[in-house]
């Protein structure tokens, strides 16, 4: 564990040793992932859209068997089992609820007066003034370098924006992966840093082999951003199914989009009502066909077959734009250290200012 600490409103709030999270990435962020961050004193966040209730249930109850140290628990505010998946959290004294899309104020509500640290992740100022009203505890900015779901404008530009419009702690995420990156966050007031394709790239990340070696093979034009999974941004490697899907038409797409909600909804036992009420949930407030909400079925099951199957040739491979300059496999403790140590010396290299 690194003897190097820079204690910052982060590491405070959630009683972590260092300002560095690790996010909750779909098939990826599982019980042997986050233990590992959360025992080299980093925040582990599980990911549980791609669990089932009794699964995130079990994988809390495994994170807690291999440590002591804070974590948390990413979840969709939209989905129709929330308030359950709140109440595990809650009784099971979880340290750290996060959201992919704005909780509800009743639903923060609920968390605080149950002593969890509530941290959504947002992509614009309103939504992060939006949540601070309600009483969130921090928020997790995400710039247009992040892999997965993306926004168009740069961390740089999204991160001070942020910082100067709310008074909580403020989580950046997009394009990190080290102690450099860890100090410029910080100078432009964060409290700390978020990577997701840094920590997959670990040798405690479960993700197969296989699949570890396109990453560490790609370059920064090998990431691209499409719409052909699910009709929204998505950021990830370019392979060859990616230039298939591009190509596919409509109607080859809406059929694979039905495939892959049936195997989703087997998945997750998620009932075809229940997903009915998630996919008016996501319409809610937003310009989405309902195309574009079936073909949200392709994410999960296409990330499944890259992330735990190893297939390449029938998956994506969500990626942040670090991921081109990511050459090796370095342990939890190992990636934890180095950015610590590499974070003192970047700022005792820093010019004096008399």
């Amino acid at each position: 564990m690194s003897d190097v600490t820079i204690p910052t409103p982060l590491t405070e709030l959630v009683g972590v040793r260092h300002p560095l999270v690790q996010t909750g990435m779909g098939w990826v962020a599982g019980p042997r992932l986050v233990s590992a961050t959360a025992a080299a004193g980093a925040l582990g966040i599980l990911a549980s859209a791609t669990m089932t209730v009794e699964q995130l249930r079990s994988a809390v109850r495994e994170v807690k068997s291999r440590t002591d140290a804070p974590f948390g628990v990413n979840l969709r505010a939209d989905a129709g089992d929330a308030a359950e998946r709140v109440g595990i959290i809650i009784d099971e004294g979880v340290r750290v609820a996060s959201f992919a899309l704005a909780p509800s104020r009743e639903l923060i509500a609920r968390l605080k007066d149950a002593g969890v640290v509530v941290i959504p992740s947002i992509g614009a100022k309103r939504h992060a003034e939006k949540v601070a009203a309600w009483g969130a505890d921090a928020v997790l900015v995400q710039g247009g370098e992040g892999g997965g779901h993306t926004g168009s404008v740069a961390t740089t530009v999204l991160l001070p924006q942020i910082v100067d419009a709310v008074d909580i702690p403020v989580v950046a995420a997009g394009g990190f992966r080290d102690g450099r990156g860890l100090v410029a966050a910080l100078a432009h007031g964060a409290a700390g840093v978020a990577m997701g394709t840094r920590f997959l790239l670990t040798s405690d990340s479960t993700v197969p082999d296989a699949v570890k070696a396109r990453y560490l093979a790609a370059t920064v034009q090998d990431v691209t951003v499409t719409t052909a999974v699910d009709g929204l941004p998505h950021r990830m490697l370019r392979t060859e199914l990616v230039d298939a899907l591009e190509r596919s038409g409509r109607a080859a797409s809406l059929l694979r989009a039905v495939r892959h909600a049936a195997a989703f909804r087997r998945e997750t036992d998620m009932s075809w009502a229940r997903m009915v009420r998630d996919g008016l949930a996501m319409k809610h407030g937003k310009d989405m066909t309902w195309s574009q909400i079936m073909l949200a079925a392709n994410t999960p099951m296409l990330l499944k077959a890259s992330m735990v199957e190893g297939r390449t040739d029938l998956g994506v491979m969500a990626s942040g734009q670090v991921a081109g300059l990511i050459d090796d496999l370095p342990s939890c403790a190992e990636l934890v250290e180095r950015v610590m140590a590499e974070a003192r010396a970047t700022l005792l290299s820093l010019p004096r200012v008399d």
